[in-house]
């Protein structure tokens, strides 16, 4: 295929999140030709999932400043960059808008469900990089198109792929058994329907980031309404100064005021810990779950449980692709050690761009929350960056490409995921990020006076 011929062709941009429509906007900047493909009914779908949850960020945070040009000649009128958005807000706001300033570039309803390279599999050398990439979608009537692209930029996310409960990554015994009493998602307590499965209930909920945060605050707010609820709180690990996260030290605040609103639920006796519990089953009491540890421990009898254990990318389609990925986290090869959480423990993220995005296939690229596989703590700072410089380099603007700043705010979070059960005993004098080492909290015994923090 000549180049100018190949020059022609769309870059096919996957997911129309925000990640991926600040890309396609990014590439229309650049006079390229984005075609999204979107396998929700409508653009955001994903956030759509979410949108009783309020974001972290506030708004001037989470709008990508080559979008707002797109959308400022629609008329679109900018929300106020000091207030936090719900995921609602998000979509219907912002992404919506975008999305229509994109107009029939963004195409919703379409699953990906296939990539590679015209003519060749995996296996084959010979004139592959010359060749197109073909991207095979499955329409919502069943219907099937191959579409031809010069680039593909993978923005779909890991929405689809909540982890498991099983502490050993599958799925724990009996978990897909007892799939109508377990819920992957924050529950969305305004919903009566949602209410009632929560409300006088006693509630598992296993995980330990934000998601759970959210939970258990929620659970926490239900209980002072309605007698009888309780929440469990499963951890894996066991609790320390920083298992609540980063409090006032955090540089987003509403993350800091999340945690501490989840340390209250504790304190105030509306959630009890469960430390060290990794679930190895989940076993019928007649209308009831137990969870079982691997340890043999058996809990009390739950009315539900709710799993918020992270995410996991979807890689089956790309599965004809040359990707090079992290063993571990499924992230590119050079960027996870960068984001690896049992290497860095206060949310560090060191600036980053197409080159750590990079896959010996060239021309593709994983980007938005899809970029760090199972590593938590994304933002959309992260990734409207990521394609800044992924689409500078299409544009052979490698200059652009490769100047790269990205700073992002402390979380105030020591301790990876790598930990497990032991508490973090970072010491000050080694130049550590956080400042002192944290002290185990006695569960209903009130909260050890803050002396410092990340």
């Amino acid at each position: 295929m000549h180049v100018t011929a190949a020059e022609q062709l769309p870059v096919v941009v996957i997911g129309a999140g925000p990640t991926g429509l600040a890309a396609a906007a990014h590439l229309v900047d650049r006079g390229m030709e984005p075609l999204v493909l979107e396998a929700g009914a409508r653009p955001g779908a994903a956030v759509r999932a979410w949108s009783h949850m309020r974001l972290f960020s506030p708004w001037g945070e989470v709008i990508d400043p080559v979008a707002e040009e797109l959308l400022v000649p629609t008329g679109w009128v900018k929300p106020d960059l000091s207030t936090y958005p719900t995921g609602g807000d998000w979509a219907s706001d912002y992404l919506q808008p975008l999305a229509e300033a994109l107009g029939d570039r963004v195409r919703v309803g379409s699953r990906v469900t296939g990539v590679s390279r015209s003519g060749r599999d995996r296996t084959v050398d010979a004139d592959r990089s010359a060749r197109a990439f073909t991207v095979r979608v499955q329409y919502v009537d069943g219907r099937e198109e191959l579409i031809p692209a010069r680039a593909v930029i993978d923005a779909s996310g890991t929405w689809g792929g909540p982890g498991p409960a099983g502490g050993d990554g599958l799925p724990a015994l009996g978990e897909r058994a007892a799939a109508d009493r377990i819920s992957y998602r924050v529950p969305d307590l305004r919903d009566p329907v949602v209410r009632a499965r929560h409300a006088g209930k006693r509630t598992a909920v296993i995980g330990s980031g934000a998601s759970a945060f959210t939970a258990l605050a929620s659970l926490a707010d239900l209980a002072r309404e309605e007698g009888g609820t309780k929440a469990v709180w499963i951890l894996r690990r066991g609790i320390s100064g920083s298992t609540f996260g980063g409090g006032a030290a955090d540089q987003l605040p509403a993350r800091g005021a999340l945690g501490l609103a989840a340390k209250a639920a504790v304190d105030g006796g509306a959630a009890d810990a469960v430390t060290g519990f990794r679930t190895e089953a989940i076993e019928r009491a007649g209308e009831r779950l137990v969870l079982v540890a691997e340890d043999g421990r058996r809990l009390d009898p739950v009315d539900e449980v709710i799993v918020l254990t992270g995410f996991r990318p979807d890689l089956t389609f790309l599965d004809e692709l040359r990707l090079g990925l992290d063993a571990r986290l499924q992230a590119p090869v050079e960027l996870a050690p960068l984001i690896d959480p049992n290497q860095h423990s206060c949310g560090t993220v060191y600036p980053h761009g197409f080159k750590e995005l990079s896959h010996p296939e060239s021309d593709v690229y994983l980007v938005g929350m899809k970029s760090y596989g199972r590593a938590p703590n994304f933002l959309a700072l992260t990734g409207y960056e990521q394609v800044r410089s992924v689409v500078a380099a299409l544009a052979g603007d490698h200059e652009s490409a490769e100047r790269v700043e990205l700073v992002l705010p402390e979380t105030g979070v020591c301790g990876g995921s790598g930990l497990f059960d032991q508490p973090v005993a970072e010491d000050a004098s080694q130049g550590g990020c956080c400042a002192p080492a944290p002290e185990l909290i006695r569960l209903g015994a009130g909260t050890p006076t803050a002396t410092g923090g990340c």
